[in-house]
């Protein structure tokens, strides 16, 4: 926690864009944030509402550390902000915070994928029934 710094992001702020680079991460402490894919023809479209509690943005771990999804805040967030160079610096010095570090993005990274993968079923997935197969 000494990395980190308090932020504030009012409602239908844009906190980071598809493709640009990923640098910080956050913690929210309170509101929600809309993560977002680009689909042609579509515009943004949101995959997941993340809250208090919850990592916001992974891509900085992952080289070529550019966001993969973009984020926008739906009612005003605050947010615990941490600069990824330090944290990654951090991370080399003890390799125990490390290696918990990537744990927990690697956890949010599956739910988001997750999320995604239902979302996008819901967008573009056959019609019909949803239940699993005929009786």
């Amino acid at each position: 926690m000494a990395l980190a710094h308090e932020v504030f992001f009012p409602a239908a702020t844009r906190i980071f864009e598809e493709g640009g680079a990923a640098d910080r991460f956050w913690v929210i402490r309170s509101g929600t944030v809309a993560l977002y894919v680009q689909v042609p023809g579509r515009g943004r479209t949101v995959v997941e509402t993340v809250g208090a509690g919850d990592l916001l943005g992974w891509s900085w771990l992952c080289p070529p550390r550019q966001w993969h999804l973009g984020a926008e805040a739906r009612e005003p967030v605050h947010a615990w902000e941490f600069d990824a160079v330090r944290a990654l610096d951090l991370c080399g010095e003890h390799p125990a915070l490390g290696l918990s570090l990537v744990t927990a993005v690697a956890a949010t990274i599956g739910d988001r994928l997750r999320a995604t993968r239902v979302r996008l079923l819901d967008l573009y997935g056959p019609r019909g029934d949803r239940g699993g197969g005929a009786a």
